[in-house]
């Protein structure tokens, strides 16, 4: 007898239907068919153990499982679930009346319990727009695909509920999350303010102007000066996501398989800081099974690379196209796979390998031409396309003395609020634009007109530092964000000025 189950398989951070064909003849044995990898073809093994634990004897047959279509490679323990609720319905021992109408997803542990999965939103998108009734997942991942409406789902603890379910003896609970409200309850849950941070009030402009124009970031400074702590405030300061946003963070996230049991909706910016030692594959993506990377993770949030000189050069080299195209492209010989990854680089970095050069107490110790050498481990190309260079200076004791809490991030989300909704009042029109840090050339001669005044502070500061035309274009772009800020119109001498102080990074004008 054949009988058929529906499930998914992960194709980027999208999903494609599944047909899951069980097909049992007299005999003895089990195949899979349809490019399935070591792990679906393990499954007769889990399979085989929950049947027995459940209470199910199969006696004599012969097992063939085809999984359609055929040239796609399945991966993955989530098949275990729709094969073994075939294979019941193949011998009779479950009603295939229903089947049809639910994707069936989740992994068999050798007692017939249901272990979560990866993937489970998608999977829920990809089966509302085929119309399914529902889906059937393991309770952990029940409230994570509950956030689609119009589709039921119900969430299993083991395979003995969904037999019963699909036999009439047994219900499933349905699971119910009200999506907007789960967004709304979330949405300003931050972790750190910057009401908490003692000075460095000219890095918290440099990081409020990067907030409302979507400009990447680079602070340089002794050890202990705050970067980090600055940079983990970022997040509070950024505009709240919008659902749609929302939406596609939390797929990310569950194709990467970091949602948790109680998780439903991201309503928080991400802030991904991964570690100097992390791989290239592991920052963009990709792998023998694609997985996305942490620039991916950090879609519509912030990726924060500590020590930036650290990280090897070839990790820091893939990430100049992705900054610019604002998503990924993995290539491989059958398939093409496009990750988005829209983030705010935030950098930071000590100014030499000793950590103290320009330090007002403490005398670097490095030798000469040492520093140079450390800021040229970051490539030219790179640090262009980092729009705002800030140098942190250590807290004197005085202001760490101070009782009274510095300004919080809510007084500053408020004028990053109201400057990008200036921005996306002048982007309505153009698609893939919405802040100043995303324009192009043309956009930027278009809104970003200067005076006579203006052109000629450009090129004696083009003239003084030795910097590149892209340099040119982003001092710019962060210009127009400060005048923005300001809400003022055109851009003015001193909106200019202030943006090229943000440059002070540039190969002519550091470590000399």
């Amino acid at each position: 007898m054949l009988t058929k189950t529906y499930g998914s398989a992960i194709i980027g951070v999208d999903a494609l239907m599944v047909t899951v064909e069980v097909s049992t003849t007299p005999g003895i044995g089990f195949s899979i068919v349809g490019l399935p990898d070591n792990a679906v073809k393990e499954s007769s093994q889990r399979i085989s153990s929950a049947f027995a634990e459940s209470g199910f004897r199969i006696p004599g047959q012969y097992v063939v499982i085809n999984l359609a279509p055929a040239d796609l490679k399945k991966e993955g323990s989530s098949y275990d679930l729709p094969i073994a609720i075939a294979t019941l319905g193949s011998v009779g021992l479950l009603k295939t009346d229903d089947l049809e109408q639910y994707v069936i997803m989740g992994e068999l542990g050798l007692d017939g319990s249901l272990r979560p999965i990866r993937g489970v939103l998608p999977i829920a998108i990809e089966a509302r727009r085929h119309h399914y009734k529902g889906i059937i997942v393991p309770a952990q991942n029940a409230r994570e695909a509950a956030i689609v409406n119009n589709l039921n789902v119900y969430g299993a603890n083991t395979l003995k509920e969904v037999t019963d379910f699909f036999n009439g003896v047994g219900e499933l609970e349905q699971t119910v999350v009200d999506t907007r409200a789960e967004f709304a309850r979330s949405l300003r849950n931050y972790e750190y303010d910057f009401s908490d941070v003692k000075g460095q009030e000219t890095v918290k402009r440099c990081l409020e102007i990067a907030a409302a124009g979507g400009h990447n970031a680079i602070m340089i400074g002794p050890p202990g000066s705050g970067k980090t702590m600055l940079a983990k405030r970022m997040p509070g300061i950024l505009p709240p996501l919008t659902l749609n946003e929302s939406l596609e963070t939390t797929q990310i996230h569950s194709v990467a398989g970091l949602m948790r049991k109680d998780d439903s909706l991201i309503a928080v910016r991400p802030f991904r800081a991964p570690h100097h030692t992390i791989s290239d594959v592991a920052l963009v993506g990709g792998g023998a099974n694609p997985k996305p990377g942490e620039i991916s993770l950090a879609h519509n949030g912030v990726l924060f690379l500590d020590e930036l000189p650290e990280f090897k050069r070839t990790v820091l080299e893939v990430l100049r196209q992705p900054m610019e195209e604002r998503r990924v492209t993995i290539s491989r010989a059958k398939m093409t796979i496009d990750y988005p990854a829209s983030f705010m680089l935030i950098a930071a970095m000590n100014p030499c390998p000793c950590g103290y050069y320009n330090h007002p107490t403490i005398a670097c110790t490095c030798p000469p031409g040492t520093v140079k050498r450390y800021l040229n481990k970051v490539s030219g190309p790179l640090m262009d396309r980092i729009d705002l260079h800030i140098e942190t200076s250590p807290v004197p004791i005085s202001q760490l003395n101070k009782v009274e809490r510095g300004e919080s991030s809510e007084a500053i989300r408020t004028r990053v609020i109201a400057a990008r909704a200036i921005q996306t009042e002048r982007f309505k029109n153009t698609v893939g634009v919405h802040c100043n840090a995303q324009m192009g050339s043309k956009l930027t001669r278009q809104f970003c007109v200067l005076t006579d005044e203006c052109r000629s502070i450009m090129e004696q500061a083009m003239n003084c530092l030795g910097l590149s035309a892209r340099a040119y274009d982003r001092i710019l772009r962060v210009a127009r964000t400060i005048a923005d800020l300001e809400a003022a119109p055109d851009i003015n001498p001193d909106h200019l000025r202030e943006a090229i102080t943000y440059r002070s990074l540039d190969r002519d004008s550091w470590g000399r």
